[in-house]
Parts: C-alpha cells; sequence; structure tokens
C-alpha cells in the first residue's frame, strides 16, 4: 500500500509514528528521543516494513544533526568559548582520553586488534551531542553552570572527530599502487576548507545578510539560513571532513552577528523535524535479526561497554571536583555512543579497517545504547526524586565563569524597534545600569546602534520565535517602540500570550490604539505624542507670562481628564459618548472646558461653527 502511494503516504507514515509514539512516550517520563527510537523501530525494515532502506532515510535526516549543531554554534560565541577553554580542552580531552583508552583496552582484551579496537573504542566514546542536548533542552539544564560543563565536554568530542578521521586514514592498510602523499594531501585539503569557511563566515556573511535584509522578503531569509547551513556542511564534506563541524563552524563565526536570532528562529523548524527524522532513522537502522541472532551476548556487551564508559567519566568528573551527584549524572547521560560513530565507522570499514560483521556489530551497540540512555536517565531521576541534589560552592562558583549563560535579554530589557522612540526610551535604562537587548528590522539602526555599545540584533519582532531566541522569556521587561501600529498591536498581543509573566509596555499611535493596546492586556501604554505635546503647550504658556504654579496645575489636570476619558472609553467602548462622536467618526475635543465661546472671524468659520451643533465643546480629541 505503501508502495503504491509513494513517497507521500511513507512521509504521511514517518509523521503518522512520530506523532503517535512522541507524545506516549512523554507522558510515561522516557522523553521524546526514546519515542523516535521506538517510532523509528515499528516502521522500520525490521518493525511493519514500510521502509526498506534505513540508510537512506538516515542519510538525510543527518541534516538534523548539521542544523543542530548549527544552532548550538550560534550560542557559543567565540568570546564565550575562550571563557570556557579549561572545559573544553582540559575537562573535554581529559574525559575523551581517559574513557577512549580504558575502551580501547577492553578492546584489545576480547580479541580485537589494536587498530580496530581504537577505532571502535574513540566510536562509542563521542557521545550523541543530540540526544543529551535534547535531554539537557527538556530538563531546562543547558543554561546551567552543570549543563555547560556538558555542553563543553560535547563540544570537544565533535572536535575530536576531525583528527580520529585523518587517524582512520592513517591506520587503514595501504592499499598497492596508492600514492603514499595521498592520505596528507587529504588532511591539507580539509584544513584549506576549514580555513575557507571562517573566512566566509567572517567576512562575506554580515554583508550577505545586510543586502537581504533589505527586500524584507521572510522567505528569502530563510532560504538564506538554511543555504549558510547546508553550504557550510557541503564544504565541509568535500574537504573530507564533518558535515555538522562545518554547520558548527558557521554558527559560532555568526554567533555575535547581528542577524543571529533571526536566524536561528529561521532554522528551528527544520532542525526540530529533521533531528526527529534522524533519530526515527537511527531506530530504523536497528538490525533485529542480528540483535535476536545472540542478544544475550550483545546486550551485555553493550552494558558493559557503557558501564566502562560512565566509569571513566565518573572518574573525570570527580578529579575535577565535580559533586558526586554531578559526576553520576553526567556519566548516566553521556554513556552512550554517538551519531559520529556511524561516521567513524564508516571511514573505518571503507578504508578497510573495519571488517563488514565487525562494522555492523558495533554500528548495533551505538544504536542500542543510544536507546537505553533515555531509560538510564529516567531510572536516575526517579532515584533521586526523594533526594535533591544541591549544588556545592563549586557550581556556584562556576556559575560566575560562565559568561552569557543566558540568552539575548535574560536578566536585561528588550527593546523591539530602536527608532527615536527607542533610543530615547533606552537612556533611563542604561544610566541605571539596566542591560539593554534590541531587536530591529532596519539594519542603518542596528549599525548605529552598535557604534555605541548596544546589543542590537536583527530580527521581526512580531514573531515569537525571534524573541524567544534573544532572550524575551527572562527578560526583566518588554518595550515595544515600533512605529507601526498594526506591528505594534501584533507584538503586544502574542507576546502577552507568550509570555504572560513579563511586564509589557507598548508605545501608542493614538488614542484608539492606546485602547486597542489596553484590551489586548498591555502593563503601560503611552501616546507617542501625547507628553510631547503636553510639554510644547506648557512652554506655550510660559512664553505668554502663566505663572509656573499653574501651568503645573493645568498639565495635572489635563493628565487626569485624559485619563478618566480613556478609562470611560474602556468601559463603555464606542457606544459610550456617542453624542461626543460626529456619526462613526472620531473627532477633536478640548481637554479642558474653554473660558469664552468660540467667535467666526469669515463667513467660513461660521459656517463651520453652525455645522456643529453644539459648537467646540462637543468635538472629542483624536490625539
Amino acid at each position: 500500500m505503501v508502495e503504491q502511494g509513494g513517497e507521500l503516504a511513507k512521509a504521511v507514515v514517518v509523521l503518522a509514528a512520530g506523532v503517535v509514539a512522541v507524545p506516549l512516550f512523554k507522558r510515561l517520563g522516557l522523553g521524546s528521543v526514546l519515542g523516535y527510537l521506538a517510532a523509528g523501530l515499528a516502521v522500520g525494515p525490521f518493525g511493519l516494513g514500510f521502509f526498506s532502506e534505513a540508510q537512506t532515510i538516515l542519510h538525510i535526516a543527518e541534516l538534523g544533526v548539521v542544523m543542530f549543531l548549527f544552532v548550538i554554534g550560534l550560542e557559543m560565541q567565540p568570546s564565550r568559548l575562550w571563557n570556557l577553554r579549561r572545559q573544553i580542552f582540559g575537562l573535554g580531552v581529559a574525559q575523551v582520553a581517559v574513557c577512549g583508552a580504558l575502551l580501547t583496552a577492553a578492546g584489545v582484551a576480547v580479541g580485537f586488534d589494536t587498530p580496530v579496537a581504537f577505532v571502535a573504542a574513540m566510536g562509542f566514546v563521542l557521545s550523541s551531542t543530540a540526544i543529551v542536548m535534547q535531554m539537557l533542552d527538556e530538563r531546562g539544564d543547558t543554561s546551567t553552570p552543570r549543563g555547560q560543563r556538558i555542553v563543553s565536554v560535547l563540544l570537544l568530542e565533535d572536535l575530536a572527530i576531525v583528527p580520529l578521521l585523518a587517524a582512520v586514514a592513517l591506520l587503514a592498510p595501504q592499499v598497492p599502487g596508492a600514492e603514499t602523499g595521498s592520505r596528507w594531501v587529504q588532511v591539507g585539503v580539509g584544513l584549506v576548507a576549514i580555513v575557507g569557511l571562517v573566512a566566509v563566515s567572517r567576512f562575506l556573511l554580515n554583508p550577505f545578510f545586510r543586502v537581504l535584509s533589505r527586500a524584507r522578503a521572510r522567505e528569502v531569509m530563510t532560504a538564506a539560513a538554511l543555504l549558510v547551513v547546508l553550504g557550510a556542511a557541503l564544504a565541509m564534506q568535500w574537504g573530507g571532513l564533518s558535515m555538522a563541524m562545518g554547520a558548527f563552524a558557521a554558527g559560532v563565526m555568526l554567533s555575535e552577528s547581528t542577524f543571529r536570532h533571526q536566524l536561528e528562529a529561521d532554522i528551528e523548524p527544520f532542525r526540530g523535524i529533521l533531528l526527529g527524522l534522524f533519530f526515527m532513522g537511527v531506530g530504523m537502522s536497528l538490525d533485529l535479526r542480528l540483535v535476536a541472532a545472540d542478544w544475550p551476548l550483545l546486550l551485555a556487551a553493550v552494558v558493559a561497554t557503557m558501564l566502562i564508559k560512565g566509569a571513566g567519566i565518573f572518574l573525570v568528573a570527580r578529579l575535577t571536583r565535580a559533586h558526586g551527584a554531578e559526576a553520576l549524572e553526567r556519566a548516566v547521560l553521556m554513556a552512550q555512543g554517538g551519531e559520529f560513530a556511524f561516521v567513524l565507522y564508516s571511514a573505518g570499514a571503507t578504508a578497510g579497517l573495519i571488517a563488514a560483521p565487525t562494522h555492523a556489530l558495533l554500528t548495533a551497540a551505538v544504536i542500542l545504547s543510544m536507546g537505553l540512555t533515555p531509560l538510564a536517565a529516567f531510572a536516575l531521576r526517579r532515584w533521586q526524586r526523594n533526594a535533591p541534589i544541591v549544588p556545592d560552592m563549586h557550581d556556584v562558583q562556576a556559575a560566575a565563569d560562565i559568561p552569557g549563560s543566558g540568552h539575548g535579554a535574560a536578566g536585561g530589557v528588550l527593546i523591539i524597534g530602536f527608532g527615536r522612540f527607542g533610543q530615547i526610551a533606552s537612556q533611563a535604562l542604561l544610566a541605571r545600569g539596566i542591560p539593554v537587548t534590541i531587536i530591529e528590522r532596519d539594519t542603518d539602526q542596528i549599525r548605529n546602534a552598535a557604534k555605541f555599545g548596544f546589543h542590537a540584533f536583527y530580527g521581526d519582532g512580531t514573531r515569537m520565535d525571534v524573541l524567544r531566541a534573544a532572550g524575551a522569556g527572562h527578560a526583566r521587561a518588554i518595550l515595544v517602540c515600533t512605529d507601526d501600529r498594526a506591528a505594534t498591536t501584533l507584538i503586544v498581543e502574542e507576546a502577552k500570550k507568550t509570555f504572560p509573566l513579563i511586564p509589557l509596555l507598548a508605545r501608542a499611535y493614538d488614542r484608539q490604539h492606546a485602547i486597542d493596546l489596553v484590551r489586548h492586556g498591555v502593563d503601560f501604554q503611552l501616546r507617542e505624542t501625547f507628553e510631547s505635546a503636553l510639554l510644547f503647550s506648557n512652554a506655550a504658556l510660559r512664553q505668554v507670562g502663566v505663572p509656573e504654579r499653574d501651568i503645573e496645575e493645568i498639565a495635572e489636570d489635563i493628565r487626569r481628564r485624559d485619563l478618566e476619558r480613556l478609562q470611560l472609553q474602556m468601559a463603555g467602548g464606542i457606544a459610550q459618548g456617542r453624542d461626543l462622536l460626529h456619526g462613526n467618526r472620531w473627532t477633536a475635543t478640548p481637554l479642558t472646558k474653554p473660558k469664552r465661546t468660540g467667535q467666526a472671524l469669515n463667513d467660513e468659520a461660521a459656517a463651520a461653527i453652525g455645522a456643529a451643533g453644539d459648537g467646540p465643546a462637543a468635538v472629542q480629541s483624536s490625539n
């Protein structure tokens, strides 16, 4: 039936399996990763048989891992990576070295040749970035000091794939007639690809996105974001390296770009779907016949390998002064093999270093370990439920050492729109020392803001995914300073639904707009010309000789009357005060009653006063 329906039927099967399995597994507390793996196993060639070529789906779904690492790269500014250098190149190298040595020794002990044992061990050492980051994200631990230490190790492991692939090329048996220097040529090509990618990302991408942003076409920016990710991945693949590393490098280079949050929001939907498809592809790839042939031995080998790796992780964590509970958690979360193991094992098999049966067994072992990790994490959470983890002073100190652990406006104020109004509104916040993050669509305004040291980012403020990427969910307040009436209303309406606990202040265009904003739940609104016009009239009173005390009383009275009228209009709506309207149109009325009746100075004015009926006192203001 699926074959008759073609590709559309296959897409429906994949989506249906994910939609059914993931909510079910999350409801059981097992997480979405295990749900995707189970869904893939169910519809794959060793399950219900809807798909016969799991590797084809897995190759396509690897783009999910590529985009995932691009998003991670966007969060890793070079300055932040530099501050994490001790954890990345200290803790990360120590964990890879210790676990690699233990697993290599275990492989030699069970009869593998040393080169094969080394490649098999190092493939298992590279934990699954996708699984670990997904579990950290679901638990809200990604930005915590504990989570950042895990992320640092994962980054080092992702970086390690480059020298490991070179090592596979060097350890592979020499093919008769092959040039001796060909392996080093491949390494040189890889280095050239890295340097070229860094140069393009550093010097060309920002001007490229600046030109595209002027078109104000959302689909073009989305296409450009995909072009950057896939182009970087392709460049690294042509250089004989990992596609994921290319995407990560491009993300790091763009992490301090003004377009960072917009890029993250554009990539996010594709990343989530393709990453889920990757996990389903992994589930489809599990050869149940191979597992069933000698499942007790294979399962025991997987568990033993995970225990050895977990012991190495725990040992390194304790030697680096991690709390015991944190060390255990790190060991459980990172004990599995990862997606880069497939890349490394495939390279070893292609180079003739790993035999086909061994390749199949190693791949099955990694997949089983990925499936066991969510179960182990679930068991750990249940065990720790009555013994919550208490952070020690080392954990607290680490929080202070990790810059930018929040996202964008976290802990500060987010200003949407940085025109004349937004620039003035930011001054009082900056004078008080409150961090300000700006979302703006005008690249000229972004460049001007950067000259004065503002953290300004390109983005569409009406999109809640952009605001979420900018840290709106953790901001102390959101200020909507856009000059577009419809956009301001939309931002207020959506932001109140998405971030209901964050104070929301908005710039109103006129009285009707102010009423609309109040009805949408804005915490504070101000008509953009009200206070300036009032101050202007106060200056006029001074010029004509009115005492300062009277000027203050008049201004206060105008504010009070204006607020009362606004409240009456809010309570009664358009029907309230109908006698003040000409038809259904807003018309002007003075805020204070005139001292004398208006006098016509010509025939046209007399005709206008007569048409008004009740005179100027009946006119309603629209300011």
